[in-house]
């Protein structure tokens, strides 16, 4: 009961906090330290929910839901920190609320049964998902950044600004800051990648082939980004499509598959 209770009470401060966001960026009163101040406080919850569910008597308990909630809390801990220097607090239009609804589905949809189990204390399968789970958080952060830029672009092009382009920063702000969490997300999934094949016995086996193999695709359309940018200067609506089409084919290659294996075929 408990576990629940405080599953949603997380996601209402979730809610709480993007609801307040909505507003500063309709032109209602800045509320940025009471915004930042509720999303530290649904972390905490958040946290205390991941610290009651993931951990399991034979290892890690992984299973969809639960990752899904990882990544996202993952994901809202880098944004409030970001926050602190960085005029990134308009991410939480998109990060917060999808928080807030890996908490609930993990409360409401999740059937009880344990999902796959990590050892406890494989040498490197530990690495492994930590650097997977940073990767696919910092990588969503892109992805939402990217929104927001082809938004700006879209208006600009169009001369018809709306209220949010006064308050997101400017355009060369937006994409420094895309290009920089495509860069980071690139090194670390670079490094999961990396120790996937080492410390995994077979990256390719029927299991994993899919998420391997999209994954892959993945990494080499951010490095393509990055490659462009550096030498060919692509920006805009180009870094914008690259952005979103990496994302998804990791978003694809991971919870798809994890989605198919254990909520369609009920394997683990």
């Amino acid at each position: 009961m408990m576990h629940t209770l405080i599953g949603l009470l997380a996601a209402a401060i979730y809610a709480s906090a993007t609801l307040l966001l909505v507003r500063d960026l309709r032109g209602g009163t800045p509320r940025r330290p009471l915004i930042l101040g509720l999303t530290a406080a649904a972390l905490v919850l958040h946290a205390f929910l991941l610290q009651s569910t993931v951990p399991g008597a034979d290892g890690l308990d992984l299973g969809f839901f639960n990752a899904l909630s990882l990544v996202g809390w993952v994901a809202v801990l880098l944004l409030l920190m970001l926050a602190i220097g960085q005029p990134v607090t308009s991410l939480g239009l998109g990060l917060l609320p999808f928080a807030g609804l890996t908490v609930l589905a993990a409360l409401a949809l999740s059937n009880g049964q344990p999902g796959p189990m990590i050892p406890p204390r494989p040498s490197g399968i530990d690495v492994h998902v930590l650097l997977s789970i940073c990767a696919y958080a910092v990588l969503t952060l892109a992805a939402m950044q990217s929104v927001l830029l082809g938004i700006q672009h879209r208006q600009l092009h169009e001369h018809r600004p709306t209220r949010v382009m006064h308050v997101l920063p400017p355009l060369y702000v937006m994409e420094t800051l895309l290009f920089r969490m495509t860069a980071i997300g690139f090194a670390l999934l670079t490094l999961a990648l990396g120790s996937g094949f080492v410390f995994l016995e077979d990256m390719f086996a029927q299991d994993l082939v899919h998420k391997t193999v999209l994954s892959l695709v993945a990494w080499a359309v951010f490095g393509a980004l990055l490659a462009g940018h550096h030498f060919a200067g692509w920006r805009g609506p180009t870094a914008v499509k690259f952005t979103l089409g990496g994302f998804a084919l990791l978003v694809l290659g991971y919870f798809g598959s994890k989605l198919v294996l254990e909520l369609i075929l009920g394997r683990a």
